[in-house]
């Protein structure tokens, strides 16, 4: 078992950032031939989701339609005012698991790992835990 993180910083309040390349070189430095990955992110008020990472409009439409679901402004009680972040974060969650086949993340054609901004621009963390069932 292999565990590790890296930090990402967001520009956005809300943001859907591709991190697929940095969780794929993980893989490759650790040199798990196949096994598991593991994504977490440890904040309240952000999230790790799979999506389609071709069409830019993807993330876009689902920041849109999550804020139509959750609006920021809604009368929430929480009295630090980012409720909406805490419900989308835990709408989306917080881990994602993947396969690792011949070296490589298991992903679909179009599918992409993202992190999750819903209270930003902050500094995130990424923690990544690999089980290898074959390391190369």
């Amino acid at each position: 078992m292999m565990f590790t993180q890296f930090t990402v910083e967001t520009k956005e309040h809300d943001q859907l950032i591709d991190i697929t390349d940095k969780i794929a070189k993980i893989v490759e430095q650790w040199h798990v031939k196949n096994g598991n990955c593991l994504v977490f992110i440890p904040h309240t008020t952000a999230a790790v989701t799979i999506n389609e990472s071709a069409d830019s409009a993807v993330k876009r439409d689902m920041l849109s339609k999550l804020s139509d679901i959750i609006p920021w402004d809604d009368n929430y009680e929480h009295l630090e005012g980012n409720s909406a972040a805490h419900l989308k974060s835990s709408l989306i969650g917080c881990s994602e698991e993947i396969i690792i086949k011949n070296k490589e993340l298991v992903l679909g054609t179009w599918q992409g790992i993202f992190l999750a901004e819903f209270d930003g621009p902050r500094t995130r963390k990424v923690k990544v835990k690999l089980t290898a069932d074959e390391k190369v």
